[in-house]
């Protein structure tokens, strides 16, 4: 039932966000009268789940759910259809149309889901309204991980500014420090001192490169969620609900005290470990395995250990609440995109797993919103890169011409397209095999 709620969410989001980006294409064609031949949600290579022609357009459902597309009249695109290409341009086709007009189509799409981002998260704000966390609704600060000590970070500190400002949700430090200009960070430490601590400027790609990206996490008492079985806690008696104490003899607190005394204990070493149970100590030894892992996980921080605010907004307010929600979306979505490009990144890239995993497994609105306008600027933006095939590739040529008096050649527009096509089919089938490696392991 989870995944079936998670892919009807999945399938009615990418529904919407492909209807209207083909509208944003459609609607300009229209006005600028180009005939467009089809008008597509999913591809329909050789069959269609739907399809019915009004006027000089057939609509349909295709039923392959990689995207969708409009066919064009005179337009080398998705379809390769060249044979129209070799008979003279008509009136009502797009290579007729100034460069202006052939401009504006192709921006349609990515427009539209530029501005449906935006409309999304102004509604959001409206309807909903946000959660944030200030400093003190973190009651025991934060753990930190030991590449963050060294800059002078300690366990139980509180963040109080980034960069001189108090943060909008204190629990976004970690999303600033990876994908934001972060110069600075003031924390009030666990012994009453405050301290303003200086970040390196390159901080986002070494937590990138060691793999440390979520260097602060709120601390909570170390209690036992769940124990994997057979697994070393399993074989030492431990349980769900038990509240570990002690590690040899030293004491324990929090659950970062726990993971940082398995983590400094000598690699396949015995220790002692007591844990109290219904009011009872109870000791015991466990032998880690070989990665040095004993096999628990900690039960999640409640209400009174993260605490939450909640903020209405105005609609005149939500509009600019709004917009900047869009704005930092998509500068963290390009800030994050560099990484790609790396050979840790290459097997980070998801597919439609990844992304359909993303949605909660219960039905909720606004997380759906949520997602959605994620996602619409997530695809405004894939769809302007600059590769052939894809809305960007269209626009780099057409602006070539609009600059240089020079229109590429049919034949040269139509091997861009199948080498750019062949580009993202390989790309598709990266993404969806790193999904399905994840999957398994």
């Amino acid at each position: 039932m989870d995944i079936l709620i998670k892919a009807t969410q999945f399938i009615l989001s990418l529904s919407i966000l492909i209807v209207l980006h083909e509208l944003g294409h459609f609607i300009p064609a229209k006005i600028f009268k180009t005939r467009v031949e089809k008008f597509y949600l999913f591809f329909d290579y050789k069959y269609s789940i739907f399809k019915k022609k009004i006027g000089e357009t057939v609509y349909g459902i295709g039923w392959i759910p990689l995207g969708g597309y409009v066919k064009i009249s005179g337009m080398i695109d998705e379809s390769l259809d060249t044979e129209q290409m070799k008979l003279p341009a008509k009136p009502w086709e797009f290579r007729s149309k100034p460069a202006w007009q052939r401009l504006i189509i192709m921006l349609g799409g990515v427009t539209v889901n530029f501005i449906l981002g935006i409309l999304i998260y102004i509604m959001i704000l409206f309807v909903w309204g946000t959660d944030f966390s200030t400093h003190k609704d973190v009651k025991y600060g934060f753990s930190i991980d030991s590449e963050f000590k060294s800059l002078g970070f300690k366990d139980g500190d509180n963040i109080l500014k980034i960069n001189n400002e108090a943060p909008e949700d204190i629990m976004d430090i970690n999303k600033y420090l990876f994908l934001r200009p972060v110069q600075s960070i003031e924390v009030l430490h666990e012994d009453g001192i405050n301290q303003i601590i200086d970040i390196p400027e390159n901080i986002g790609k070494t937590m990138w490169e060691k793999g440390v990206l979520k260097p602060f996490n709120p601390r909570f008492y170390a209690v036992i969620d769940s124990v994997i079985p057979n697994s070393p806690a399993s074989l030492a008696g431990l349980a769900k609900k038990d509240s570990i104490m002690s590690i040899n003899g030293n004491p324990i607190q929090f659950w970062n005290d726990f993971t940082d005394a398995v983590k400094n204990n000598q690699p396949k070493q015995a220790f002692e470990i007591s844990y109290l149970r219904d009011g009872e100590m109870i000791n015991a030894v466990i032998q880690p395995d070989a990665e040095n892992k004993v096999g628990v996980f900690p039960k999640v921080p409640a209400a009174d250990i993260v605490g939450f605010q909640h903020k209405d907004f105005s609609f005149a307010a939500s509009i600019t609440e709004g917009s900047k929600m869009a704005y930092w979306t998509l500068h963290d979505f390009m800030s994050q995109f560099k990484y790609v490009f790396t050979k840790k990144g290459a097997t980070s890239i998801g597919g439609f797993i990844a992304i359909g995993s993303i949605f909660p497994s219960t039905w909720s609105w606004a997380a759906f919103w949520s997602i959605t306008a994620f996602l619409s600027i997530m695809l405004a933006f894939m769809n302007l890169l600059p590769i052939p095939a894809l809305d960007g590739g269209h626009v780099v040529f057409t602006l070539f011409e609009m600059i240089t008096g020079k229109k590429p050649s049919d034949k040269f527009l139509e091997y861009a397209q199948i080498t750019g096509f062949l580009l993202l089919i390989s790309l598709l089938i990266l993404a969806n095999g790193n999904d399905v490696v994840k999957l398994f392991s």
